[in-house]
């Protein structure tokens, strides 16, 4: 008697899954490298910081020539500086090691380059004299204009808000297209730690010759549909852990990162965009999942699997490509097409979903064909396992799957 025993397939898959050190290395080898990244950059700036605020500050003689009329002689003179006779005269002491720099500034700094030439002490120190030959000039001007903050005015140092209206109403701007798009990032991630999952999900069992033995126990559909759900359910763990480096690195770095601040209680959580983002997701990784464990189904190993993922994995991404069209001209017959096609709708509708160009129709059109398509994928990969499940040394025909039966 065949047990539908559903609870039994998920708790077993997920279990023998997450038990695999195959599978952890697998998850964890992206958030690792993107930790080992993060704490290479943090390092990297603090020490650029450091280096940029000793080289300002750094003390060395030097000498210079102000075809500008800029350079302030008491900044410089506070800083040990002197005057040169001419660019020849100054050249020739750095040359000869009377002086350790000497500046020429030309008669319009905006336009023509300030001259540095220095004693050489290395790739990173060599740093300090253009630093300190910026710092004499900027530091000039702003005590020629007298006021600090219309230097900064003149720098462009000053905060800008943009508020934007659409139909008579406030728009949330960037802070509205975030949330939406936040889905799409979801998608691609599960999908690229998982695809190759997806399409040997039913070979394990093939390839151990214990298929027969399973069969003899579960349903066909049982064991394919608990198959799915085991498969978002790992996709879930591999999700957070995708996500924890990059949350940890914004949390607690963002400063060394220099990632900017952003307020999420600005974040604009429009329900229609979100409900509609997540029904694309859930309707799109159900589409792709049964899509490739119908091709697992019909394959005898997972290396005749692999051949088919790479052609699959490269319609998620197409859409990607042509982003500044989904953008520009999200009416435009290519994007329309992308709308529609199913393996290219995921990506292209959480785009245009997420910088509001997606309809409430069409994004309805697109969800059912997801979902109507992901339901026939699932029955299409049921039939094609029972018909392949004991065929361990070729593909199955699909002609004598689907032919009538007589």
């Amino acid at each position: 008697m065949v047990r539908h025993n559903l609870g039994t397939v998920v708790s077993f898959e997920v279990t023998r899954t997450l038990t695999k050190r195959r599978f952890w290395i697998t998850t964890l080898i992206v958030p690792v490298a993107l930790a080992i990244v993060i704490g290479l950059v943090v390092v990297a700036n603090d020490t650029t910081t450091n280096q940029v605020g000793s080289q300002k500050n750094a003390r060395f003689t030097f000498a210079y020539t102000d075809a500008s009329g800029y350079v302030n002689p008491a900044v410089v003179q506070a800083l040990g500086g002197t005057t040169a006779t001419n660019q020849a005269q100054g050249i020739a002491n750095v040359k000869s090691g009377r002086v350790d720099a000497y500046f020429a500034y030309p008669s319009d700094p905006t336009k023509q380059p300030t001259r540095v030439y220095g004693a050489d002490n290395g790739i990173f120190e060599n740093g300090k004299y253009s630093a300190v030959a910026t710092h004499v000039l900027v530091t000039s001007v702003q005590d020629r204009i007298g006021d600090r903050a219309l230097a900064a005015l003149v720098q462009g140092g000053f905060p800008v808000t943009l508020t934007t209206y659409k139909a008579g109403q406030e728009s949330g701007g960037v802070n509205e297209v975030i949330p939406p798009l936040a889905f799409l990032a979801i998608f691609y991630v599960v999908i690229v730690l998982l695809g190759n999952q997806m399409s040997t999900s039913l070979l394990e069992e093939k390839e151990n010759r214990v298929t027969e033995m399973i069969l003899t126990t579960l349903d066909p559909t049982t064991l394919v549909v608990g198959k799915v759900i085991s498969l978002y359910i790992i996709g879930t763990v591999q999700m957070l852990a995708f996500a924890l480096p990059t949350a940890a690195g914004y949390l607690f770095f963002r400063t060394q990162l220099r990632l900017p601040n952003l307020d999420l209680s600005s974040l604009v959580f429009n329900p229609g965009p979100m409900i509609f983002g997540a029904l694309l997701l859930v309707g799109g990784f159900t589409l792709f999942t049964t899509t490739l464990i119908a091709v697992g189904a019909i394959m005898p190993t997972a290396r005749d699997a692999g051949q088919i993922l790479a052609p699959i994995m490269i319609l998620v991404f197409v859409p990607f490509y042509a982003i500044s069209i989904v953008v520009s001209d999200p009416h435009s017959l290519i994007v329309q097409l992308f709308t529609y096609f199913p393996y290219s709708a995921p990506v292209t509708a959480m785009l245009r979903n997420g910088f509001g160009s997606l309809s409430l129709l069409e994004a309805s059109i697109v969800v059912v064909e997801l979902f109507a398509l992901g339901l026939l994928g699932l029955r299409v990969a049921v039939r094609l396992f029972r018909y392949g499940s004991i065929e361990y040394s070729r593909k199955v025909s699909l002609a004598a799957v689907f032919a009538p039966q007589k």
